[in-house]
């Protein structure tokens, strides 16, 4: 029951565009993806697999090379890929993740946390397998797929129980049955993905932003110390 006077009085309904909606473009994902496409054509990698070029060679993550002082490699190898297919899944899985959680957490949050997965899946392909050449941005992706499972389970969500945790294992099962993958990449990027997006979640929870970005730069500074450290062992032999 309302009186005469609040009867005749409107209110003022703002809407939220639901996270991946066709108003939100996610620009720093579909900007990740240009610039995969623009090494991968530069790097000469036309065919399905394998060939590619100069660029490949000194922009991939290679153990020695680092341990040489060419540190640049943790960041460019996660912009290169061994082929058409190699890209083509990771862009995919990139654009699917990038619509749903850049909208969700902001482009800034999105970038520092790709960021920081991607040195995370460098760090833990080199642990495993240091004398091997690897490319490829699954190590930031994997990130993102935990980064979303956590960010769930920060929300009193189970992620074994959704779509994300169905990808996750999905993709695990892929990495140790698929011949020539860094398994060491994808644990590390999906480890160091969960750590920042929970954090990210927690701090938002709290109102303190900042535990979010701290656990970016965390990563980020961790995994190239560790990438450092042990880019010239014998790694795990995994």
């Amino acid at each position: 029951m309302r009186c005469p006077e609040c009867a005749r009085q409107t209110a003022k309904v703002r809407r939220m565009p639901a996270a991946g909606s066709a108003g939100d473009v996610p620009r720093v994902s579909v900007t990740l993806i240009v610039l995969c496409v623009i090494a991968f054509l530069a790097s000469g990698s036309f065919g399905a697999t394998g060939a590619h070029g100069a660029l490949f060679d000194d922009g991939a993550l290679f153990g020695p090379a680092v341990e040489a002082g060419d540190y640049y490699r943790l960041v460019t190898a996660g912009f290169l890929h061994a082929g058409l297919l190699h890209i083509a899944f990771n862009m995919y899985l990139l654009y699917l993740l990038g619509k749903e959680l850049e909208p969700e957490i902001g482009s800034a949050r999105f970038l520092a946390l790709y960021l920081s997965s991607l040195l995370a899946g460098s760090f833990g392909a080199l642990l495993f397998e240091p004398a091997a050449l690897t490319v490829g941005a699954s190590g930031a992706v994997y990130g993102l797929m935990g980064a979303a499972a956590a960010i769930l389970y920060s929300r009193g969500i189970n992620p074994l129980q959704t779509s994300i945790g169905s990808l996750i294992i999905f993709n695990l099962v892929l990495s140790f049955v698929i011949p020539n993958v860094s398994v060491g990449g994808h644990i590390g990027g999906l480890v160091g993905g969960a750590i920042a997006g929970f954090a990210f979640s927690r701090g938002e929870r709290r109102g303190e932003q900042w535990l979010g970005w701290a656990a970016c730069v965390g990563v980020a500074a961790a995994s190239v110390a560790g990438a450092i450290a042990v880019s010239g062992g014998s790694g795990l032999g995994i």
